[in-house]
């Protein structure tokens, strides 16, 4: 049911230490059980299935338990060992796992949803299951009496949540790329803002309670740095993915990010270190440089008897210019550009070398991944996704890595 991987590579990277392999569809969650060699998975196959690990080094199944309809995601409470199963059928079936993780009862259903579950967070302090669903509402139930205490209706289905327990104040991203912040009362709730800057629809979400940062990962392959504690619209944009980013996990004690996209990609961002907000782009009719009309800029174009051109935006400064006037392309990390990207000729010479020191390591996963848990403690990392594999990761070698780095480039 899993193969215990022996080799340990000398390089800095994610060593995967176990492949646990078994489920017949997609899996769409998978948790580290603090404090135990264990692993609990969720699936398209409608099973949940809690693993543990054997003398042998392998995981088998300890919980092999199969429900009604495909399961979409979960939330697990190890203190009190209540996990929270969301379905594709909109409901959610909530267990109490034995302390010996061999056996689960049922305790109830909970009618959240009128389609898919996205996501949800069980809170403890006030007993509220907090959820989004495909029917584009945000619902809160109250998990003694199986009452729904209020909902939230958006415009576009809501694909991910994350919950403050202290203030209950909900994070709600999106498939329109927005990000909307709630205040969730007992029985009413208010808006408090809407955050914009993605291009694609909202993949994951992180909430760090202790500094007040939001990080949120989308299908246009970026991060963003939302600093809602700052209270002045701080943006930190941070780009190195080639594909949607699904799954993210801030380490507030090392200060970094971690990321993983569709294709495999697993990045550690250094939040440790000086970063710079991206310019917003400015818009003109002709070359914010040489002053060459665009091609929509028909007056300019008729009174010098020009051809209009292409717009583009230099990525560091932000300036409309032509392509002419912005043929280089460099990297620059402090903006969270780690990849070339396109720079206006001047920008481009005022860039060092020193400049160009990568602030974020990148490493591959080898498989899809859809859902990602960390155990910082631990430094160990699960991945999991469409292919049907569970990996599990130490990432102890990544991370010492690139705090060591970070801290040498400041």
């Amino acid at each position: 049911m899993a193969a215990e991987i022996h080799s340990r590579p000398q390089t800095a990277r994610p060593v995967l230490l176990n492949k646990i392999e078994g489920h017949t569809d997609a899996v769409n969650a998978a948790v580290l059980i603090p404090k135990e060699d264990g692993v609990i998975t969720v699936s398209e196959d409608r099973t949940i299935r809690v693993w543990l690990k054997r003398d042998s080094g392998q995981y088998w199944p300890s919980i092999y338990h199969t429900v009604s309809s495909p399961c979409s995601c979960m939330s697990y409470h190890h203190d009190s060992r209540r996990i929270f199963i969301g379905q594709d059928n909109g409901s959610v079936v909530e267990f109490l796992i034995s302390e010996d993780f061999n056996k689960m009862n049922h305790v109830k259903t909970y009618p959240a949803h009128q389609n898919r579950v996205s996501a949800m967070v069980f809170s403890l302090e006030s007993e509220w299951l907090v959820s989004t669903g495909h029917d584009k509402s945000l619902s809160w139930m109250c998990t003694q009496s199986g009452s729904m205490l209020g909902r939230h209706c958006f415009s576009a289905w809501a694909s991910c949540l994350q919950y403050d327990h202290e203030t209950q104040h909900a994070f709600v991203g999106d498939f329109s790329g927005q990000v909307t912040m709630l205040k969730l009362e007992r029985q009413t709730y208010s808006i408090v803002t809407m955050l914009k800057g993605h291009e694609g629809s909202i993949g994951s979400l992180w909430w760090d309670p202790v500094q007040r940062l939001l990080f949120s990962g989308a299908s246009d392959h970026s991060v963003i740095m939302w600093d809602i504690g700052g209270r002045k619209g701080r943006t930190l944009l941070l780009q190195g993915h080639h594909e949607r980013v699904q799954a993210i996990r801030y380490l507030q004690l090392t200060r970094q990010l971690v990321s993983c996209s569709a294709d495999g990609g697993v990045a550690v961002w250094n939040m440790d270190t000086q970063r710079e907000e991206a310019p917003q782009w400015l818009d003109s009719d002709s070359c914010q440089k040489c002053e060459q009309p665009f091609f929509w800029n028909i007056k300019q174009m008729w009174d010098t008897k020009t051809l209009g051109l292409r717009q583009h935006h230099c990525r560091k400064c932000g300036k409309a210019v032509c392509g002419k006037c912005s043929s280089k392309r460099s990297t620059f990390p402090i903006m969270g550009f780690e990849f070339p990207v396109r720079v206006c000729d001047d920008c481009f010479a005022t860039i060092k070398d020193e400049d160009r020191t990568p602030l974020a390591t990148f490493h591959e996963g080898k498989h899809n991944i859809a859902h990602m848990d960390m155990d910082p403690s631990r430094g160990l990392m699960v991945t999991c996704g469409s292919d049907r594999i569970v990996k599990i990761w130490d990432m102890t070698q990544v991370v010492g890595c690139s705090l060591a780095t970070g801290f040498s480039q400041r």
